[in-house]
């Protein structure tokens, strides 16, 4: 639940995240309590990929989300970009069993200046990416640049329910449970990063502010989970 992508210390995020990379897919099943999947796909849902279409994934880690997209759309295009190199080469060997490579590309690229050409994709998706990333308005204004007139956006991640009560056991489990099974596997200091992001992550009405002030129309969110997941929309106007 921690897609690789550029944060503060952008080279340790890469270390970090090259060294959970053989273990992210059974760790993110594990820790969702395998409603990741449920959360990938309402994304796509969300996004509404259509035949001839060119998709972002901004934070591909092993390419889950790109397979998701291509299963809901055959005919999209996926290019998939992320800073960890091992989690690029799991995504291709992924995407090779799936027989994907063809409608995909994988790219190592910064969230904040992909240096991919302006108005290319007609919609951006982006996982369990941005609360890792240091400067956020920089971020949207890239994917707003990246976007093609009427493109939509598409954010999933990872946030804390309103509810106290949801909140207190989110909380128990975030602080128990988490880092627990990171020390059994030897990552802890990984996934008590993951809890500390979520901790520290802005809340969902100051996403939507920064994606207006990014230039995004009708900007909305919808907590899934109780809101231990927030997925957010926006599209760039024509």
């Amino acid at each position: 639940m921690t897609q690789a992508c550029a944060h503060s210390g952008p080279d340790e995020n890469r270390r970090m995240f090259d060294r959970i990379a053989r273990r992210y897919d059974l760790l993110n099943a594990v820790l969702s309590l395998g409603m990741d999947r449920r959360w990938r796909r309402r994304a796509v849902q969300e996004l509404a990929p259509h035949p001839g279409c060119t998709v972002l994934d901004v934070g591909c880690g092993t390419a889950d989300m790109m397979i998701e997209i291509l299963r809901q759309c055959p005919q999209a295009r996926v290019t998939g970009i992320d800073v960890a190199q091992a989690m690029l080469a799991l995504a291709a060997r992924k995407l090779a069993r799936a027989g994907l490579e063809k409608h995909t590309d994988l790219l190592r690229a910064d969230a904040t200046a992909t240096g991919l050409p302006t108005g290319a994709f007609d919609g951006l998706v982006t996982a369990f990416c941005l609360r890792n990333i240091a400067d956020r308005p920089m971020a949207l204004g890239e994917f707003h640049r990246l976007l093609a007139d009427g493109g939509k956006l598409v954010i999933l991640d990872l946030t804390r329910p309103k509810n106290p009560l949801l909140r207190f056991g989110h909380r128990l489990y975030n602080h128990g449970f988490v880092p627990l099974v990171g020390r059994a596997l030897g990552h802890h200091g990984a996934y008590r990063y993951l809890v500390d992001s979520i901790d520290r992550f802005i809340a969902p009405e100051t996403v939507l502010a920064m994606l207006a002030q990014a230039g995004f129309a009708d900007a909305r969110s919808r907590p899934l989970s109780g809101g231990i997941v927030t997925l957010f929309c926006a599209h760039k106007e024509t």
